[in-house]
C-alpha cells in the first residue's frame, strides 16, 4: 500500500472569519500610538490599516489594537496631522 503526501496550499481559508482567533501582534518591532489631542477624527489611520488593527471609539477617536497591529506604520505616515508616533516595542 503506498501513502499519498498531502500538502496544505497557501492563501487557502479553509474556515472564514478566523483571523481573530491568531493574535499578530507578538513580532512587531514598532510600536505607534496615537495622542487624541492633536486627532482631529480623520479616520486615515484606520482606512489603511492593512491589519484592521484600529478602531473607532464611541467618541470618534482611533485605538489600536496591539494584539493585531504588526507595526507597520502605514498609519503613522496617513496621519495628516503627525498625531500618531512609534516607539520600539520593549517586551
Amino acid at each position: 500500500m503506498t501513502e499519498k503526501l498531502v500538502f496544505n496550499k497557501g492563501a487557502i481559508i479553509h474556515e472564514p472569519g478566523s483571523t481573530m482567533k491568531y493574535k499578530t501582534g507578538d513580532w512587531r518591532t514598532f510600536k505607534p500610538s496615537i495622542d487624541n489631542s492633536k486627532c482631529i477624527k480623520c479616520g486615515k489611520c484606520w482606512m489603511n490599516c492593512p491589519d484592521a488593527a484600529i478602531r473607532k471609539t464611541k467618541e470618534g477617536f482611533f485605538e489600536i489594537d496591539y494584539d493585531f497591529c504588526k507595526g507597520c506604520l502605514i498609519c503613522e505616515k496617513e496621519c495628516p496631522v503627525k498625531c500618531i508616533t512609534h516607539t520600539v516595542e520593549e517586551k
